[in-house]
């Protein structure tokens, strides 16, 4: 598998197992991770600045990923965003695509779902099967 030492992954989970098992899975693609514990903290230390995509938790304390996404909307940002959660309700869906989501990824899901959704947040054709 070709490197992809110049794009970055922002990965933002308060879970720390979960954000952890995550970055490893995208330096196994060989792309950068960089994780944060939470909405707020990659807003106030990374912003978009540089972040090819962002995979981030919905449900997490103080800020959701919902409402940072509208934050990177404000100020312009067009990083493509992919959410992942445990917790759904009715409108879940609807809210993400409201909001410019690119994905939609209800925890436990298969390793394979998120490469494919990074390839697509990349502009990367999906894999021939």
């Amino acid at each position: 598998m070709p490197a992809h030492r110049n794009v970055l992954i922002a990965i933002i989970d308060d879970d720390d197992s979960f954000r952890a098992a995550m970055e490893g899975l995208i330096r196994s693609l060989g792309y950068k991770a960089a994780g944060y514990s939470s909405a707020e903290v990659f807003l106030d230390t990374h912003s978009d600045r540089g972040v090819d995509c962002v995979v981030s938790d919905i449900q997490m304390p103080g800020m959701t990923g919902i409402e940072m996404k509208q934050q990177l909307n404000k100020i312009g940002s067009a990083v493509p965003v992919i959410f992942v959660t445990a917790h759904t309700d009715a409108g879940l869906k609807q809210r993400v695509a409201d909001c410019g989501g690119l994905l939609l990824l209800r925890k436990p899901f298969d390793a394979q779902v998120l490469i494919d959704g990074v390839g697509l947040a990349l502009g990367h054709a999906p894999p021939a099967v």
